[in-house]
C-alpha cells in the first residue's frame, strides 16, 4: 500500500510531465516546421529561376540570425514577443 506522502508527490509531478509531454510535442512539431521554411528560403537559390545579389542573401541570413538570437533569449530569459519585419 502506498503512502499518502508517495501519493502526494505523484500527483504533483503528473501536472509537470504533461508540461513537459506538450513543451516537447509543440518543441518538435515546430522546430520541423521551422526547417522547412528554411528550405524553401534555400530554393530560391535556383539561379536560373531568380535573380538576387550578394546583399539579398546577406539581409536574408541576417534575418535569420537575428531570429535566432530572439529565440534562444525567449528560452533563456523571460523575452517578450517582437513583430516580424524584413524588407529587401
Amino acid at each position: 500500500m502506498e503512502s499518502s506522502t508517495a501519493i502526494k508527490r505523484e500527483r504533483e509531478t503528473a501536472p509537470q510531465r504533461d508540461k513537459r509531454a506538450k513543451f516537447v510535442a509543440l518543441a518538435e512539431s515546430r522546430t520541423a516546421n521551422a526547417i522547412r521554411a528554411i528550405r524553401v528560403i534555400g530554393k530560391l537559390g535556383n539561379k536560373s529561376h531568380y535573380e538576387y545579389g550578394e546583399a539579398d542573401v546577406k539581409k536574408i541570413a541576417q534575418a535569420l540570425s537575428k531570429e535566432i538570437e530572439l529565440l534562444k533569449s525567449r528560452l533563456t530569459d523571460k523575452g517578450g514577443k517582437t513583430e516580424i519585419e524584413f524588407r529587401l
